[in-house]
């Protein structure tokens, strides 16, 4: 996903459901931006869906949630924050008669403002910024944003 690797050009290219936090550095999401610019055609877009990152959910960087109880089943999730990385590292954890399921992930999210800098070197600038698929509007309250960035 970072190394975009096809030659385009394209009208469009586009991440959902946060896939761009998949990549695990600053570096690796950035490099992503440039690949999707280099084969983009002039007046292509690059649309990405992104959570708004809601560190309140964190109490000294984790945190610890029962996602399904049964009579005979567990499900918790349990998540570490590190704010310097901007790194969310999850475990959902299923116990249950079969034994305990381990589902692992990792996320390096990223601040709307900071995906704006990333698109300049690209040669992407913002266009317009959603609150969600319907278009309402991106403001304080968003818990997501539909960024479309469009290649000059």
């Amino acid at each position: 996903m970072a190394q975009v690797p096809v030659s385009g050009p394209f009208r469009l290219v586009y991440l959902v459901f946060n896939a761009l936090f998949g990549l695990l550095s600053q570096a690796r999401q950035a490099d992503c931006f440039r690949g999707a610019g280099r084969v983009l055609e002039p007046g292509g877009v690059f649309v990405i869906e992104c959570f708004v990152p809601d560190l309140t959910r964190y109490r000294r960087g984790q945190r610890v949630e029962a996602k399904a109880v049964t009579e005979d089943s567990a499900t918790i999730e349990v998540s570490r924050h590190d704010a310097v990385l901007q790194r969310l590292t999850t475990q959902i954890v299923t116990i249950d008669a079969q034994g305990t399921q381990l589902r692992p992930v990792a996320l390096r999210y990223s601040w709307p403002g900071e995906l704006d800098l990333m698109a300049g070197p690209a040669g992407l600038r913002l266009r317009e910024r959603y609150g969600d698929w319907d278009r309402r509007p991106f403001d304080v309250g968003s818990a997501k944003h539909i960024s479309v960035y469009q290649r000059d």
